[in-house]
């Protein structure tokens, strides 16, 4: 392929799941009122189009032309930037995000993903660990106590889940020994003991994704870690003094990184795309993606259901979890499955 249609091609792919994602983030919006309705015994979105469905766009609109406010003793260039910071790092670790097998079309095999680079675990880790500044910046900026707060707290609970969730990860890498989310999937298909799928869940890291999980809730500020925000004792947390179109984006990198966050254990814990695949040549092209979203649709609802079900911790309950429980749980299973790989390879 020459360069001139390899770019052409990646900015194809790179518009196409970029809108992709704003339109799942925004139905995912939907889709956690919907549920969290139900939970609470009420109804969420009704009224706007059926079941509610045109509410995303209407909440849109109405940020889109809400007037942004902007306190007076604001730091005005980083109180600025913050919010972009934040929503950037977390579109840009779709980038190398597998969603199907390549695509052959027109004599050339197109990989489903941005770009497909050997260290794409490795990009994501990074990438999202920036989104960190965003939140801490804007905290600073606003020259509030309360979202200075709340910029530091941010910035210690995601700097110390940061590393439970990357060392719960490293089971994984030990196993496949790639940090390539391709070569990662590719490994895990199949079937043991002929029924089994061959996922790395099924195959001694249950342990390291149960704490995945758990670490991927408090770096991305959910309940029952969502003491950055923290609306009863912050108003709102770092970005309290945000309004309009800004406030909206810390919302959608929130969300964004949820969907990452989904993205991620669909492929390194159950498969990826891996799943029954029948029928004639075009259900072999789509089942993969439609399996690959329904697992990543699982995850979200997963979020949303702990959101309605669990309170929410105090903050020095959460330090104490993180250091105290969580560390030392993500280094016995690194630990453990080293042990296990180098005794039976």
């Amino acid at each position: 392929m020459s360069l001139g249609l390899y770019l052409l091609v990646g900015f194809i792919k790179s518009f196409i799941i970029i809108n992709v994602y704003l339109v799942v983030f925004a139905y995912t919006v939907w889709a956690e009122r919907k549920v969290l309705g139900h939970i609470q015994n009420r109804w969420g979105p009704t009224k706007v189009g059926p079941f509610g469905l045109l509410q995303p766009i209407a909440d849109g609109v109405k940020l889109l032309f809400k007037e942004d406010m902007t306190p007076p003793f604001v730091y005005q260039p980083i109180f600025t930037i913050a919010p972009v910071l934040a929503l950037v790092m977390s579109l840009m670790s779709v980038a190398v995000i597998p969603i199907a097998p390549a695509l052959h079309l027109f004599g050339y095999d197109i990989p489903m993903q941005v770009t497909d680079i050997n260290i794409g675990l490795l990009f994501i880790l990074g990438v999202t660990s920036i989104g960190v500044y965003g939140i801490a910046l804007a905290g600073w900026s606003s020259n509030s106590k309360y979202a200075m707060l709340g910029g530091l707290r941010a910035s210690a609970q995601m700097i110390s889940y940061e590393a439970s969730l990357g060392l719960s990860l490293i089971g994984v890498l030990i196993m496949s020994g790639s940090f390539s989310l391709q070569e990662i999937v590719h490994q895990q298909e199949g079937f043991f003991w002929g029924f089994i799928p061959n996922w790395n869940i099924f195959r001694g890291q249950f342990f390291g994704f149960f704490l995945y999980i758990i670490a991927a809730y408090a770096e991305t500020n959910r309940v029952p870690f969502d003491l950055p925000e923290a609306e009863s004792e912050l108003g709102g947390g770092y970005h309290t003094e945000y309004s309009s179109m800004k406030w909206s984006m810390f919302f959608m990198a929130e969300y964004h990184n949820m969907i990452t966050v989904a993205c991620l254990a669909t492929l390194l814990f159950l498969g990826g795309w891996s799943g029954p695949v029948i029928g004639p040549p075009i259900l072999h092209t789509l089942l993969p993606l439609a399996w690959f979203c329904l697992k990543v649709a699982f995850f979200l609802f997963i979020y949303i259901w702990v959101r309605g079900t669990m309170p929410r911790f105090r903050y020095d309950q959460l330090m104490a979890f993180g250091w105290k429980v969580l560390l030392p749980l993500a280094i016995l299973n690194v630990v453990v499955t080293a042990f296990f790989v180098a005794w039976f390879s």
